[in-house]
């Protein structure tokens, strides 16, 4: 069973300013952390129930184990329900491999909602897109929302954080900016395709879009057509899906 000062001691990184200096991160839930076993990662601390510690009577590469009861669970969650099991991991157990050799690089802009980045992870997952580089601006793809809402894509993908518009630059890969007054995708024309030598296909902001400055480096301006011809934009999770599946189908 876990102590009561050590149940303080984990209690603080309910707090995402403390989970940013420690360089960790949390998971919870029985989806999420099954996909932390499947992945063989190392992990901190373990918190469960003795319902789930029965069905998983060996956790490899795990610093710490504690049993503990529902409202243990509860002061450790951040989640409304707490469920069943609760880890903490470092943060380097996810760093980012160099993608030069991926067909299809998704670049992401200043991608702010963390249900949005979430969801735009668990999407190249599903379309086997593993490389994602991020602007310096987009939220941290270890905000706890972010974590949840990738359904376990986030230990699947290799995810980078820089000078967007600098490696744009130096790619030498075609890029695809998706933009409002861009080609329209569904044209017989101008067809979306992927290059043999590979692309890089940039979403930007849920409100602003594409900055400036990663616009200058963008080689093929293209938009999904807006057929209804009423709704101001897409949601940025979405047109990252629609265009995901062009590119890939």
């Amino acid at each position: 069973m876990i102590s009561k000062n050590k149940l303080k001691e984990l209690a603080v990184y309910k707090q995402q300013k403390r989970c940013d200096e420690d360089s960790l991160f949390v998971v919870e839930g029985v989806k999420m952390c099954e996909e932390i076993l499947a992945a063989n990662v190392p992990i901190q601390v373990v918190c469960a129930t003795n319902s789930w510690l029965s069905q998983h009577p060996i956790i490899p590469q795990c610093a710490e184990l504690f049993e503990v009861d529902a409202d243990a669970l509860d002061r450790l969650s951040g989640l409304r329900t707490p469920n069943e099991v609760w880890m903490l991991l470092d943060r380097n157990v996810l760093n980012g491999s160099k993608a030069e050799g991926a067909p299809l690089v998704l670049a992401l802009d200043h991608v702010q909602d963390p249900g949005n980045l979430g969801t735009i992870i668990r999407t190249a997952d599903w379309f086997g897109v593993r490389h994602i580089v991020c602007s310096e601006g987009t939220v941290s793809c270890f905000n706890p929302k972010v974590v949840q809402s990738t359904m376990g894509g986030l230990f699947r993908t290799q995810i980078n954080y820089t000078d967007l518009p600098a490696y744009l630059a130096s790619c030498g890969r075609p890029v695809f900016g998706a933009l409002l007054d861009g080609d329209n995708i569904w044209s017989h024309t101008n067809p979306i395709h992927l290059p043999q030598e590979g692309a890089i296909l940039v979403i930007g902001n849920e409100s602003r879009g594409i900055t400036p400055q990663v616009q200058s480096c963008v080689t093929h301006r293209i938009a999904i057509p807006n057929l209804g011809g009423t709704a101001e934009s897409l949601n940025a999770s979405v047109a990252c899906a629609i265009l995901l599946a062009e590119f890939l189908r």
